[in-house]
């Protein structure tokens, strides 16, 4: 056999042989040289001569003062161990020693020779004649610490006067409760059945719509309570349940009196006023006292909480948020309660006071749940990444082995705020047990489990029984984020402030407040009369 092999190396011919001796005998003609491939060789070093001429030129251009050839400079260019050259960094190694290098802030304190600002820094090194890598990155790395513990500072300072805002009660609202007290004492007309006695068959009539709104504040439940109303496109058809504490009851009271929303049903109730609150132990309530002490004993005030100088500015806002008063009230976890509460209703929506409805909520009701208990909008997913991109992770603690060994940290979120809850589904399965089961594990874990809301305990309740619905009906983070497109919120079904920046406070999103704002009649002696403005 003869391997034949054309001189332009396209052709390979295979002539059989007689015998083994002749298989082994391999022929390759002799190769010559065509003028094609000269003039493609020619091509190929014209280019690489140009490539190794740019590169070269543009190391000079970088300032490099070490001299190197143009194959060298080349193998510098393309990476390691081409061309035999280390690719090597064109800052000093002196720079990244003194960066890395520990310092502590009491080294700082007291300095007034530190550059105040960029330009301050730029000025100085300017003066100095003759400055070395070394002295320059010294300088630069005490203007860095200086600018970042000054600004941890601000952060932190933010995060405590948003607290204190968000936490306490405006003025505004306080006159408001004290006013409608007063006018439910002296005024018969505040003193008002709810509803009157010919429509209380209502109340418990699954042919009605049933919106359920657990609120403290007068002001807010009115906007949720007008904005459901005037949205609506069958109002003699809505029946709105509030419960309100004991002490807000009688202002709640008259304020509904003196503002009813005919045709549609308005019912106050304290909690007081339920059969099942009253009786016996109440696990929510249990709940509560047991959390208050927990939390009083293991996270300090809010001074504790800012004096800390380890912890990341995050942090110590959501130890701050912790604090807040709503997460350990019993309007925030009453929900958890929906089916002892109205043991006679099979479907009901149940809606934060933070919210504002802007389109009719009927269709809810025409939503197929497919056997489950909760309908909600998941948060794991949308055009806002800062708002929706909540998973299991972002609310349990997953170091912990309890929490480990039974849920999937990607597992997506939902959002309290506007829920569909299926009480007929819901009696049927174990979710309130579930939930003081694990409230009470998170309390002898010292919060472990998760730090704040009723959120988490709710996530781990309602596994497997929540029925995605479509973001449109739930808009959030309006509370939290003001870089939200206006647009897209008006062309949501119900918008939820949830977050510190309610729009009742001065702290609110001047650009959103008015959508919450123009539910609220501000000529309204009441309000009038309390100073409650537009802004």
């Amino acid at each position: 056999m003869q391997l034949h092999i054309s001189p332009s190396l396209r052709h390979v011919t295979v002539f059989p042989g007689k015998g083994v001796r002749d298989f082994i005998k391999v022929k390759v003609g002799a190769r010559r040289v065509s003028y094609r491939m000269l003039f493609y060789s020619l091509l190929f070093v014209t280019f690489l001569l140009r490539f190794v001429f740019v590169l070269s030129t543009v190391d000079t251009i970088d300032g490099e003062q070490t001299k190197c050839s143009s194959i060298g400079c080349l193998g510098k260019r393309l990476g390691p161990k081409i061309l035999r050259r280390r690719l090597e960094s064109n800052v000093p190694d002196v720079i990244y020693q003194i960066l890395e290098e520990p310092i502590g802030n009491d080294e700082l304190k007291g300095r007034s020779d530190i550059p105040q600002t960029l330009e301050d820094f730029m000025a100085e090194i300017k003066k100095i004649s003759k400055i070395d890598a070394k002295s320059f990155a010294i300088k630069l790395r005490e203007m860095i610490i200086l600018m970042e513990e000054r600004t941890r500072s601000a952060k932190i300072q933010e995060y405590l006067y948003r607290h204190v805002a968000s936490s306490s009660i405006p003025k505004q609202l306080h006159c408001l409760a004290l006013k409608l007290a007063s006018e439910h004492s002296t005024n018969a007309a505040a003193r008002l059945q709810l509803p009157p006695a010919e429509l209380v068959p209502a109340l418990v009539d699954n042919s009605y719509l049933h919106f359920v709104l657990a609120s403290d504040n007068i002001l807010a439940a009115a906007v949720v309570a007008t904005s459901l109303v005037q949205n609506s496109l069958r109002p003699h058809k809505v029946v709105l349940h509030i419960i309100t504490d004991r002490k807000t009851y009688y202002p709640m009271q008259a304020w509904f009196s003196l503002h009813d929303l005919l045709p549609a049903i308005i019912e106050v109730k304290a909690l007081h006023h339920f059969d099942w609150f009253a009786k016996g132990k109440v696990p929510v309530l249990e709940a509560m006292e047991k959390d208050q002490r927990v939390r009083s004993q293991f996270r300090g005030g809010s001074s504790a909480i800012v004096a800390n100088n380890t912890e990341k500015p995050v942090v110590i806002a959501s130890k701050l948020q912790a604090l807040s008063p709503k997460y350990n009230s019993i309007m925030n976890h009453i929900r958890i309660n929906l089916p002892e509460l109205f043991p006679s209703l099979d479907k009901i929506v149940f809606l934060d006071d933070d919210i504002v409805v802007q389109t009719d909520l009927s269709p809810l009701w025409d939503i197929d749940m497919n056997g489950k208990v909760n309908g909600a909008v998941e948060t794991c997913s949308g055009e806002d990444k800062f708002v929706m991109s909540k998973k299991f992770k972002s609310y349990l603690n997953f170091s912990h082995p309890l929490i480990k060994q039974n849920f999937d940290p990607n597992e997506c979120a939902w959002a309290y705020g506007m829920n569909i809850f299926d009480l007929q589904a819901w009696r049927k399965t174990n979710i309130s047990d579930t939930y003081h089961y694990w409230v009470e594990q998170n309390l002898k874990s010292d919060l472990s489990l998760w730090q704040l809301g009723t959120l988490p305990p709710g996530l781990i309740a309602f596994h497997g029984h929540v029925h995605v619905i479509e973001p449109f009906w739930h808009m959030l983070g309006l509370g939290y984020q003001e870089n939200t497109s206006l647009e897209d919120v008006k062309s949501a079904g119900v918008i939820h402030f949830n977050g510190r920046a309610k729009p009742w406070l001065e702290i609110a999103f001047p650009q959103l407040k008015p959508l919450w704002a123009k539910y609220v009649n501000f000529s309204d002696k009441f309000i009038k009369s309390c100073h409650i403005r537009a802004s």
